[in-house]
This record gives C-alpha cells, structure tokens and sequence, in this order.
C-alpha cells in the first residue's frame, strides 16, 4: 500500500494521478494506492484537484510536509522548483518513495547538493526519476534486443524528438513557465532530456557534447530559451558519435521521437508515430525487420491485449507499477544518479547553446 501525495495539481499532475488509478486494471499484483493529499502554490487549484481526482486533502505547503501519513510523494511543480521540493520531500520522516519529474534541478550547484544526497541516509529513499517515455512497449523491448549484443559495436546515431505547439503565440502565452532560458526551461531541457535519457540507456551515461546549435526567434521569447536546438554528441567508450534535436517549433510533427541507431552488424530503429512496433537490420540477412510489440509487457501484463497499440500514458502507468513494485527487472533503472546524468548534458547544453548564440550574433 502507497500513501500518496503530489507536489504539484497542473496537467502533469492530472496524468499522473490518471495512471496510479489505472495500475489495478493491468497489474495482478498492483499496489493499493490511497490518495491522501496535494499542495500546489494556489489555494484553489488544490482544492479543486483534491476533489475532482479523490486526495484526501488539499493542504499548505508547510502542512504537506508535516503530514505523517505520506509515505509516498510525486515532485510535479514547475522545473525550477524540483531541487527545493525534493529538499523537502527528504525531511519528511515517513517519505521511503519520491517520484521525481525531470528536470532533476536547474543549476550546476543543485546538481552537487542531489549528489551528496545520495551518499548520507537519503540514499534509504527509493528515488525515480520521470523519463517515463523509457518504458514504452516497444522502446523497452528494443533495449533489451539491444543489450542481446546482436547488433554489435554502435557507430553512429540519430534522435528526434519534436513538438510545433509553441508556433502558436496563445501556446506561448500559457506556458511562460516553460520559456525561462536553459537550462531551466527550453526544448532540450523539456523534450530533449527524455532523448538524452534514451540514449543513455543504449550507450552509457558518460555522453560528451562537441557543439549545439539554436534556431527560432520570437520578440516574446527570451533568446536563452532554446525553441529547437541540436547537439552533436560523443561517446567516448564505443566511440560512437550522433545528434540529438529537440524541437517545440517543428510544425506538423505531433508528438514526434524518431531514433535510428546504427552499429557494425546492422541497425535498429523506433518511431513513436507507429508505436507498437520497433525494427532492426541484419547485415547478414539483409533486410529490416519489423518486431510487433504492441502493448504487451512480457511477462508481467498484456492488459487489454498485446497486439493493441500503447498510448502516451501506457508508458507512465508501467514508470509507476515498477516505482512502487520494483518488480521489471528488465526496465531501465531512472534513479536519480540517471537523472543527474541526462541534466549534466542539459547544463552543458545552456552554455555550448550560449557559445552558438555569441558567434553568430550580428
């Protein structure tokens, strides 16, 4: 059983709250879940939250970390407030579980301060961080085809993950949270740091940046908030290089990730536009291969089927089932040491993006 409160009665927050109700009807042995309460800097949207989605309560800030029913809290306020909130979920003395939506934190010096967290006796709190998109169906069948050694030695790669919603200046105007220059806000650190985070899982974390670049100026956007950026990217272990582009200005996309990986004995490839499937390339075979996935999460469910394509959310209702269960030992680990990698690229990112912007200013 999981005494849950959230941090946080936004959009996100909505999805959330949406998937903890749904474990029960894909998972046997889902954990009970009990809403208990939600703080959020307006009076009203907590309250309001609290009775449309059944918390308990709806409480001040100062009395949510005072309450010692929760055992279980979900960081989901703004970006720049992420560090101060899991500060103060760590002093809560009944807290074991933190769900902790990325970015982890938003400067060089937080990053430190997590780091020490996780060497004194936070590190008896079971931290997981929300690259949630790790845990679709068909991305996490693919890592684990991946790490079969099949495909050998990677070469080279290529990550797309782009939006066009922020074309629309009344988009902009609802989300100026967002706008705030990066590494705080920006495309690479909101869409571009669930690329990173896929990444890692096929090549390691020890990613280095050898140049970015920014594209997209609007008078109500600051220039440090990167709408599209691209970055050039080096593995130092494999020696694999690739690029990694983040958009909010990409029109027609949709909900766009497109990633090709290629390697010494062929290839691999996922697109979330056909998500229930993934493909590879044998070059001895000589041909792609598609493998059906579905929404079948081997062994643990295939709730409603498994031929039946997943949803965006399908993937944050599993994120959920392995932080309270811990029971996919095949999914990939998003602790919080992940976490802090994916946002040592995010930090790097602001000030390569910032070298980019000072050499092509006029």
């Amino acid at each position: 059983m999981a005494n849950i409160g959230f941090i946080g009665a936004g959009g996100i927050a909505r999805a959330h709250a949406f998937s903890l109700n749904s474990l029960k009807y894909y998972y046997d042995n889902a954990p009970k879940v009990n809403f208990i309460s939600v703080t959020s800097a307006r009076e009203s949207s907590r309250i309001e939250f609290a009775d449309k989605y059944g918390f308990s309560m709806a409480q001040h800030l100062d009395d949510f970390v005072r309450n010692e029913q929760l055992d279980t809290v979900f960081i989901l306020g703004p970006n720049k407030v992420h560090f101060e909130h899991l500060k103060l979920a760590f002093k809560m003395p009944n807290v074991t579980q933190i769900y902790l939506e990325k970015p982890v934190c938003s400067t060089k010096s937080e990053e430190k301060l997590m780091r020490s967290m996780l060497e004194d006796r936070h590190k008896n709190v079971k931290i997981q961080v929300g690259f949630q998109f790790l845990q679709t169906a068909a991305l996490r069948q693919a890592l684990a085809f991946w790490q079969a050694g099949i495909l050998g030695k990677p070469i080279h790669f290529d990550l797309k993950y782009y939006h066009g919603d922020y074309l629309q200046k009344t988009y902009r105007d609802k989300r100026q949270t967002r706008l705030t220059p990066a590494p705080d806000g920006g495309a690479m650190a909101d869409l571009g740091s669930h690329g990173i985070s896929m990444i890692m899982a096929f090549l390691g974390e020890d990613l280095r940046i050898l140049s970015a670049t920014q594209a997209g100026n609007f008078d109500d956007v600051p220039v440090g908030s990167d709408l599209f950026s691209s970055l050039s990217l080096f593995d130092p272990k494999t020696k694999a290089v690739g690029t990694l582009s983040a958009s909010r200005i990409s029109s027609g996309t949709g909900d766009l990730v497109d990633f090709e990986l290629y390697a010494e004995l062929g290839a691999l490839r996922f697109n979330s536009q056909a998500p229930d499937f993934f493909e590879y390339f044998i070059e001895d075979i000589g041909q792609w291969i598609k493998e059906p996935v579905g929404s079948h999460y081997k062994p643990i469910t295939s709730f409603p089927s498994g031929h039946v394509p997943p949803g965006w959310l399908r993937s944050m209702i599993h994120a959920h089932y392995i932080f309270l269960t811990g029971e996919d030992k095949k999914s990939f680990n998003t602790d919080l040491r992940h976490g802090l990698a994916v946002q040592r690229i995010v930090r790097e990112t602001a000030a390569h993006l910032g070298t980019f912007r000072e050499a092509t200013k006029d």
